[in-house]
């Protein structure tokens, strides 16, 4: 009788482990678009007059609270945590210049701060609810 069985592959063999090109980019897109929403953050926060100053922030006006919201969000599917995100993302920032204006405190470094601090407690109320060593539940409806 013969044993079926599925062996790895042997290191450094250059033979195909199974993962696709696409499992490959994702890392490496997220390190990218983390350091382009930094650079914009820092571009914002030390006002320096560079024509990437605007487009970088705000890509990290909406990456970052899109990523905290999307992480507080893994039971959905990947299209509704993504619709989700972006959502959340623009509210989060129109309800901070909102209430900068209500206040008479509007500035860009502020607003920009504002929805880092918001944006990182979002994450963090989300690190510290996640059960340990228990996946999400899927929710498909």
């Amino acid at each position: 009788m013969q044993t079926i069985g599925i062996k790895a592959p042997p290191a450094d063999t250059g033979q195909h482990t199974g993962r696709g090109a696409r499992h490959d980019l994702v890392p490496l897109l997220a390190g990218a678009a983390v350091a382009v929403g930094g650079v914009g953050a820092a571009l914002a926060l030390v006002d320096l007059d560079s024509p990437l100053r605007g487009p970088f922030t705000l890509f990290f006006l909406l990456a970052a609270p899109g990523a905290a919201i999307g992480a507080a969000l893994r039971a959905l599917t990947p299209w509704g945590r993504a619709v989700v995100s972006v959502s959340g993302a623009m509210a989060v920032n129109l309800l901070v210049a909102q209430g900068m204006l209500a206040l008479h405190v509007w500035s860009v470094r502020g607003g920009v701060v504002a929805v880092a601090a918001l944006s990182s407690l979002i994450l963090l109320l989300t690190l510290v609810r996640r059960p340990r060593g228990r996946p999400a539940r899927r929710w498909t409806t």
